[in-house]
């Protein structure tokens, strides 16, 4: 092996990666008694995951949205969702939230983002959605240092 192969972080240590999925499950479930939903959920994943340029994670989770009823529209148009109508008061405060957790502005953008999306949001979703954003953060930082690769495969539209 070269040391310019890829070096799987979930492959040489898997007690951690097998943790982090577990942490994961309690998110998810976590999200769900605070009334998150999964689309949003993958929203928020596909979101922080455009922005750190994860191609492995915006593969999986472009399906995962589809899967949760996401439509190709909103998801080819989310890099610019806030020049659209198509998203909610709520989806744009989640959209805020993964946006500051990931690009880390200056401190006043920071409070100011955040508490813009602390106005729509109570103080669970709030909290929940900002480690929704973290831990996707995470994932990506995985995929992108292990260059996951990504399988090519048809995807298939429907009415979405």
């Amino acid at each position: 092996m070269a040391l310019s192969d890829p070096l799987f972080l979930d492959k040489t240590n898997p007690e951690l990666w097998k943790s982090l999925g577990a942490f994961s499950q309690q998110l998810t479930a976590s999200a769900r008694a605070a009334g998150i939903s999964t689309r949003l959920t993958e929203l928020v994943n596909l979101r922080v995951s455009q922005i750190n340029g994860c191609a492995f994670c915006l593969d999986l989770h472009i399906r995962q949205a589809l899967a949760a009823g996401e439509t190709m529209q909103r998801i080819s148009l989310l890099d610019v969702w806030e020049d659209t109508a198509l998203f909610d008061e709520t989806e744009k405060a989640a959209l805020t939230i993964a946006e500051a957790a990931t690009e880390l502005p200056n401190y006043e953008e920071r409070v100011a983002a955040l508490a813009s999306a602390r106005m729509v949001l109570d103080e669970k979703q709030f909290s929940v959605i900002q480690w929704i954003a973290v831990s996707m953060n995470a994932f990506n930082r995985i995929s992108i240092l292990s260059r996951h690769p990504i399988r090519a495969r048809e995807f298939t539209l429907g009415e979405k």
